[in-house]
């Protein structure tokens, strides 16, 4: 029986997420083309600022101003509301974050040490810069696995992952 009460939380998270992430460009253009409207704010799930500008868009073209200055402000408005989206997910799963970027399982890296340059000939030159030779190591990059506590429900006995306040079996608090 696995810890988690999910058979694999990541591949879950990365679904659940990709449903409901938004685009950065998408939103630099909405903010640009119906700024004006507050379509931009909708897009963001804020819906009290989208309703306020569509009650004043027709009033001097203040929110068309607005939404022209908005547009430099998006990309950053729309990390954070993916970072906010993703760290809900996580925790409704009781998982961390997954980190993005990050290498996977045990792959092995090709290191290298100090190269001489190309067409260099090996051996000792007199007042040249020497180069010790070069090594074509392996290593391996290690994945910090750590037991993680499970939370086992008193009513219907199931496992669930650890930080979790509800059983996902019964739904009932932990």
């Amino acid at each position: 029986m696995s810890a988690y009460a999910y058979p694999n939380p990541q591949a879950i998270f990365y679904q659940q997420y990709n449903s409901v992430r938004r685009d950065e460009v998408v939103g630099i253009l909405l903010a640009l083309f119906l700024g004006a409207f507050g379509i931009h704010h909708f897009y963001l799930r804020r819906t009290g600022l989208g309703i306020l500008y569509c009650c004043f868009f027709w009033l001097f073209g203040i929110t068309a101003i607005l939404g022209l200055i908005e547009c430099f402000f998006m990309p950053g408005r729309v990390r954070e509301f993916n970072s906010i989206q993703a760290a809900a997910i996580a925790a409704s799963l009781g998982i961390a974050v997954p980190e993005w970027g990050q290498a996977p399982v045990n792959v092995a890296l090709n290191v290298q040490g100090n190269m001489p340059p190309a067409g260099a000939v090996p051996g000792l030159v007199v007042g040249a810069a020497t180069y010790p030779p070069y090594s074509t190591q392996t290593a391996v990059v290690p994945y910090p696995r750590q037991a993680a506590p499970v939370l086992t429900c008193g009513n219907c006995q199931r496992t669930n992952a650890a930080g979790a306040r509800f059983c996902s079996g019964c739904g009932q608090a932990l």
